[in-house]
């Protein structure tokens, strides 16, 4: 058991959710009861999400994409309004992390995907330093790395490159960060990997020689809100449920 404000502090200390600048409100974004013994977390904040925890019984909910991004209608209206009417009736709190998540060295998105793939750090670039470079532990034809991919997340990725190239150094951001290919072909890496990809990325991709691999916006982010939820469980000894809302972007 743990007090609601308690879990947010530590959360928002652990993550440094201070020195960002992002597009959302990071923390609680909404309040509900003032004790959580269990904690569901999942990647998006959707109605289908939401469900699924109160279903499950969780008393807070814990996402990457929460509300109330920049430039979004005002209004509390349609999905908005449904999906705020079912945690304030339900007294179940809703904490979103969106760049603090991406960027964590230990427990982010970007840390938590490069360990799964088996991606060796060797240093950080990008917005707010959230993307990653590194190496393989061993070369690999993009082929190979492509089907290693496909297996682990279990999701056929888009692939951009030469089949045979041996790929040596790379460079990751999950989600859709199809536009740091610029600075990671700068950086003298193989391939880059992401979660989304944009009609002009094929085309600088061909004309770069760096592999480009796109693997899905949410498959790519599904591990770092669970490694989270995992830590905060074990720290405050609650119970700890991953919801995987599947989503084909």
């Amino acid at each position: 058991m743990a007090e609601l404000v308690e879990l947010e502090n530590y959360t928002g200390q652990l993550l440094d959710i201070a020195r960002f600048r992002d597009y959302c409100p990071n923390g609680l974004q909404v309040e509900g009861r003032p004790q959580v013994a269990h904690l569901a977390s999942g990647v998006t904040a959707s109605l289908a999400l939401l469900e699924a925890a109160l279903a499950a019984g969780a008393d807070a909910i814990l996402v990457h994409h929460g509300y109330f991004w920049r430039n979004e209608p005002a209004p509390i209206v349609g999905a908005k309004r449904r999906r705020l009417a079912l945690l304030l009736k339900n007294d179940v709190s809703l904490l979103a992390y969106h760049l603090p998540l991406d960027a964590h060295a230990e427990l982010g998105n970007n840390a938590q995907f490069g360990r799964l793939l088996g991606f060796q750090v060797d240093g950080w670039f990008g917005e707010q330093n959230i993307a990653a470079q590194g190496s393989l532990v061993a070369p690999l034809p993009l082929s190979a790395l492509a089907a290693d991919i496909e297996r682990k997340l279990a999701r056929t990725p888009l692939v951009i490159g030469d089949a045979d190239a041996t790929i040596r150094r790379v460079a990751w951001c999950s989600g859709a960060a199809q536009d740091y290919l610029v600075e990671a072909a700068r950086l003298g890496v193989d391939a880059f990997v992401t979660g989304e990809v944009s009609e002009h990325t094929v085309h600088f991709a061909r004309e770069s020689g760096v592999a480009f691999i796109a693997a899905g916006h949410h498959a790519t982010e599904r591990y770092g809100v669970k490694a989270l939820g995992d830590h905060l469980g074990a720290h405050f000894g609650l119970k700890h449920t991953f919801i995987d809302i599947p989503n084909p972007v």
